[in-house]
């Protein structure tokens, strides 16, 4: 779950992360008064969950009161990569004087959170990543001890900071630290970090924040789940979280569903090895009942691009005929000429096919021949 900049912003703030007292309105009016009460000049960003906002005109400076009504409602009326700007944030103008990048993320390779800083602040961490990657300093943090004091400090002196912001760069990169376990983040970003200039003094300033929640833990989060923007998900991604599913929408025509992660990642290589693309990526996971399955059914049926359905059911503690009660449960209350290919192999997988030829639906006794079938499906 992502959040947005304001919520991130806001969130680093409790942890001791220096940030600016902005304030969110979701009318010109009210960025007005925003401004009025912040001081002029003021800058007014787009709240949408997607990067690349200020080239879509989402980010814009305001020097007067008449000025911040007028960008805010210009931004307000945006629509940036399919989102809808329905809030912005009025934060005072910084006198920047340079920008580093600090971040933290699940590393897979280590199996650990990372600390990555870099002197090319205000740029896309990929694409520092891709031209320079020796300006990015990379520090695993041990989940018993946290970040250290030393190992801040020598990222800070590895990317070239001047030792003046020592101290400041340390204390927000362990507040960062401690932020990112503390809400079971995934990614906790500071982009950038910058250098202003306040009241003839410069120091370190977090202007932009991006911070996102591993979703397995928001039953433990409240708080946070209630921030999440309705707007992230799509409708179909809405009731698949409702139901316990795991599904990611994709940009092909063969509706998938699977049991188990790994299998479904595999089941979409094999769906391109063949030639044929994935419509979505739906785990309904082990165990699942006939009324779980409906639901997953429902889901994939309800995008036009579906051609053909497959369903790759490895069946360990997750039994065939419950699959297949639960796809001619749901074939009764959605009617389609969808084709649909299954693969069900394992506990009751005599009982399923049975029941699956009993409605019509074509099997398969391997994942090739299901994926081929499907694949043959998808192109006619």
């Amino acid at each position: 779950m992502k959040l947005h900049e304001y919520q991130s912003k806001q969130l680093f703030g409790r942890y001791g992360v220096p940030v600016p007292q902005g304030l969110v309105a979701d009318t010109p009016a009210a960025a007005r008064a925003a401004a009025e009460k912040i001081g002029l000049p003021v800058v007014i960003k787009s709240q949408v969950l997607v990067g690349g906002r200020g080239k879509a005109g989402g980010v814009k400076v305001a020097r007067t009161l008449d000025e911040a009504e007028t960008r805010a409602r210009d931004i307000l009326s945006l629509t940036i990569k399919g989102l809808p700007v329905r809030k912005v944030l009025v934060d005072p103008a910084a006198d920047i004087q340079g920008e580093i990048y600090l971040g933290i993320v699940i590393d897979r390779a280590t199996r650990r959170a990372t600390m990555m800083t870099s002197s090319a602040g205000g740029m896309e961490i990929e694409e520092v990543a891709a031209r320079t990657p020796e300006k990015i300093v990379r520090m695993s943090i041990d989940p018993f001890m946290g970040l250290p004091e030393y190992d801040a400090r020598d990222a800070a002196a590895q990317i070239g900071l001047p030792r003046d912001y020592w101290p400041e760069f340390v204390q927000i990169a362990r507040s960062l630290a401690q932020a990112f376990a503390a809400n079971d983040a995934s990614l906790a970003e500071i982009n950038p970090l910058a250098m202003v200039r306040v009241d003839g003094h410069t120091r370190l300033m977090a202007l932009d924040g991006k911070i996102v929640i591993d979703d397995s833990a928001i039953p433990r989060h409240p708080d946070l789940a209630a921030m999440r923007d309705p707007d992230e998900e799509s409708e179909a991604e809405k009731q698949a979280r409702a139901a316990g599913l795991n599904f990611i929408s994709l940009e092909g025509n063969i509706g998938c569903m699977v049991n188990g992660a790994g299998l479904a990642m595999a089941t979409l290589d094999i769906i391109r090895f063949y030639g044929g693309t994935a419509a979505n990526f739906l785990d309904v996971a082990g165990g699942a009942r006939a009324d779980k399955v409906a639901a997953a059914l429902r889901i994939i049926l309800a995008d036009p691009k579906v051609k053909v359905v497959l369903f790759n059911i490895f069946g360990g503690i997750t039994r065939g005929d419950e699959v297949a009660h639960g796809i001619v449960t749901a074939l009764e209350e959605v009617k389609t000429s969808v084709p649909m290919v299954a693969r069900i192999v394992g506990t009751n997988q005599e009982e399923g096919n049975r029941i699956l030829a009993g409605a019509h639906i074509a099997t398969a006794n391997t994942f090739s021949e299901a994926v081929q079938k499907a694949v043959e499906l998808s192109k006619q």
